[in-house]
């Protein structure tokens, strides 16, 4: 594999850069330097910008709206936007239901969702998860009656994300309850705005309303909206989650978040000591660095297979476990870094009322944050899950 950079790779990556040093919004720069939760229309101004442009989906096929880009420019792409701290381009739609939709869907389907997916006009949240289907998720209960031209679909979805600003929804639901357990699931794509269907927020351990649950009482779903056969939705959700989890891993961002740590470590503390210069704490940052070096080869691998027309297979689960469990360690130095000022509810005492944070900007959000990323190694399929997969596919056990 060869890891050079070529002349045409350089230009492309001075181009990206000038790009979104040029065009990213000033307003958006400020909500996140405030650390302020983000709304719709915070998450839609970059997507737009990048849709008018044409690179809002960078791995998607030309012939449905993708840019066209080598691995090596999505790599380049992911790792500019990282340096930039750009707000990242939500998946669900882009990287998840999009490619189910171009690979399985109709014509038909394909036209209605693919171009309003693109330019953000459908806003996607994802129905997997049941209170009793996370980790086992094709024991799920949601189901799906048919009545003629309709399906009549009940049932409880949770850690429904940004579902409080969904348009449409894609959904596994059980149409055959006497199938096997990974047969007679059905993949619908759901109207948010349809009778019957109730969105129920969950607010974080970070005060955030990020996740939801999704209640489905007698929601009529035309058939035209099931993507692919009845009862053969097991094999989009495993497409889907194999894509799903490649871009969990988030090697460009833990890059950044380790340039955070040092940058942090490098700040004297209240005895006049760099954190940095502690012996225990470099060995943290450099054992991460190097672990984080090997997940970068192992995408970059990923990376060239699909170019050569192979798509994400077991190396998806490698990538997601390294990837969330980088990440966690990541928000875990962070917090050491911060200290007593990453205390989540620490805040100052001025006499205005104002509840304004105390200590170094850099230690505001290190502990929702740290608490929010617990999360990820246990979405997109817990990574106990992914070990299985792995000695399976891989290893033959």
């Amino acid at each position: 594999m060869n890891l050079e950079f070529s002349a045409e790779d350089n230009a492309f990556r001075t181009e990206v850069r000038t790009f979104i040093e040029q065009n990213y919004p000033e307003s958006l720069r400020a909500v996140q330097d405030e650390g302020e939760e983000m709304g719709k229309e915070d998450f839609l101004a970059w997507h737009r910008i990048l849709a008018n442009k044409g690179w809002v989906a960078p791995a998607w096929p030309t012939e449905y709206g993708g840019p066209g880009w080598t691995s090596v420019q999505r790599y380049i792409w992911s790792e500019e936007c990282a340096r930039a701290d750009t707000v990242p381009i939500l998946p669900f739609g882009i990287n998840m239901v999009g490619p189910v939709i171009y690979t399985f869907g109709t014509p038909e389907q394909k036209a209605k969702f693919l171009p309003k997916t693109l330019s953000g006009d459908i806003w996607w949240c994802q129905g997997y998860s049941e209170p009793g289907a996370g980790s086992d998720l094709a024991n799920l209960k949601t189901k799906a009656e048919r009545d003629g031209d309709f399906y009549v679909v009940n049932g409880q979805k949770t850690w429904t994300t940004m579902a409080q600003h969904a348009d449409w929804g894609f959904f596994l639901v059980r149409t055959d309850p006497t199938a096997k357990i990974q047969e007679g699931i059905s993949f619908l794509l759901i109207d948010m705005k349809s009778p019957g269907v109730t969105v129920r927020p969950i607010i974080t351990l970070g005060g955030e309303h990020e996740v939801n649950e999704v209640w489905l009482e007698n929601v009529r779903v035309p058939v035209e909206n099931r993507i692919f056969q009845e009862n053969k939705g097991w094999t989009c959700a495993k497409f889907l989650l194999a894509h799903e989890r490649t871009g969990i891993a988030g090697v460009a961002r833990s890059k950044r978040g380790i340039d955070r740590i040092k940058s942090m470590a490098r700040t004297e503390s209240e005895d006049g000591t760099p954190l940095i210069r502690d012996s225990f704490f470099k060995r943290k940052i450099a054992e991460l660095e190097i672990d984080l070096t090997s997940l970068e080869y192992t995408e970059l691998r990923t990376l060239a297979s699909e170019s050569a027309g192979k798509g994400p297979g077991p190396e998806s689960s490698l990538l997601k476990i390294k990837g969330t469990e980088i990440q966690q360690r990541i928000t875990e130095l962070a917090l050491e870094a911060a200290g007593h000022y990453g205390m989540p509810f620490f805040r100052g005492f001025p006499e205005d009322g104002a509840n304004l944070p105390i200590g170094p900007d850099a230690a505001h959000r290190t502990a929702p944050t740290y608490f929010n990323m617990r999360k990820t190694s246990i979405y997109g399929g817990s990574n106990e899950i992914q070990r299985n997969i792995i000695s399976k596919m891989v290893l033959g056990l």
